[in-house]
């Protein structure tokens, strides 16, 4: 199946968490985003507010940076929200239970190269590259296959 892509510029914080929350309203369990980027990129604000936006409750987003995992109930069902920078090995991805939780809730993932060979297949991704001359504004490029990932992107390429 071939992949599908869209490219757009996201100018500012503010549209960056307007567009995370437009994604995150067409997510449902077994979703998962992988958030690629260097450090600075935005992978860990898109995530705070796709999270915050679907919580049942009003609560604190931190970056999982240290705990490696942060769990959410939501609207949506679970959310799973990891940051595998630190990790070394598959081993460890098994271990946070982590392969579980891409079956049975919306997982968000940053630092996703660290799966290696537990890549998800039926993952979408979502790449941030800075802007080299303004701190706040970024190029967002989503890759994605499959009618599923289709249904959740329609209309976001330029809204």
């Amino acid at each position: 199946m071939a992949n599908s892509t869209f490219t757009r510029t996201l100018n500012s914080e503010t549209q960056s968490a307007a567009f995370a929350r437009r994604v995150a309203a067409r997510l449902s369990s077994g979703h998962t985003l992988l958030l690629e980027g260097p450090v600075g990129a935005g992978k860990t604000h898109f995530a705070r507010s796709a999270i915050k936006s679907l919580l049942l409750d009003d609560e604190d987003v931190p970056s999982p940076t240290f705990t490696l995992v942060q769990t959410y109930d939501s609207t949506a069902g679970p959310i799973w929200h990891a940051d595998l920078y630190r990790l070394t090995s598959d081993y460890e991805v098994e271990e946070l239970g982590l392969m579980d939780a891409m079956e049975d809730a919306i997982c968000l993932i940053e630092w996703p190269d660290r799966l290696g060979s537990l890549m998800p297949a039926e993952a979408a991704v979502l790449a941030f590259t800075p802007d080299p001359y303004d701190e706040n504004k970024r190029s967002l490029t989503a890759t994605w296959s499959g009618a599923t990932w289709d249904a959740v992107f329609k209309g976001l390429a330029h809204d």
